[in-house]
């Protein structure tokens, strides 16, 4: 950030009084710019108990790789809404009863991701513009090496261990980048 978004004149990176981190200051009217976590909602779609909606990609990133629907929540919108406005913009799909269950937190990347498990309302769903194809996967059926991101992988790693118990508990991780081993 170069500029105040309030007046226009330069910011400068520092540590405004009365703060422990630096911060874009304004030098003219001395507004504090935060940045905050940005919050990814989104839901695992299932059918009768079974089978788990996945969409694949049609953008970047990841674009080909399969994701549970999911995106950046929006100003103005719960976090419900904002799960089942994705759901229906990626999939089509409408779903019912959502219920948290996965909350993930990625500090490298400033982000955090909620999922929620929810019924398909019905097996009316298509691509939405931001899919290649949406499609039911039973746990067998998962292509586990094509998933988009390991918030997905982790959600479905505990949807279909938790499936065999029937109990469901909200879930909160701090998923952290995989370092890779030199050889």
């Amino acid at each position: 950030m170069k500029f105040c978004n309030r007046c226009g004149s330069t910011v400068s990176w520092q540590v405004p009084d009365g703060d422990n981190r630096p911060r874009h200051v304004c030098l003219e009217c001395e507004t504090v710019h935060y940045e905050n976590p940005r919050i990814v909602a989104g839901c695992v779609p299932v059918w009768q108990h079974e089978q788990v909606l996945l969409c694949r990609r049609a953008i970047e990133p990841r674009l080909g790789y399969w994701t549970l629907p999911a995106g950046f929540m929006e100003n103005g919108e719960t976090l419900q809404q904002a799960a089942e406005r994705e759901t229906f913009e990626e999939a089509c799909a409408r779903v019912r009863d959502l219920q948290l269950y996965t909350l993930f937190d990625l500090p490298h990347i400033n982000q955090v991701y909620m999922f929620f498990r929810a019924e398909l309302a019905d097996l009316d769903f298509a691509a939405g513009s931001e899919s290649l194809e949406v499609r039911l996967f039973r746990q067998a059926e998962i292509p586990w090496p094509e998933l988009a991101f390991p918030t997905v992988g982790r959600t479905l790693e505990c949807f279909f261990a938790d499936k065999q118990e029937q109990v469901f508990p909200i879930r909160n991780e701090a998923l952290t980048p995989m370092v890779k081993s030199t050889p």
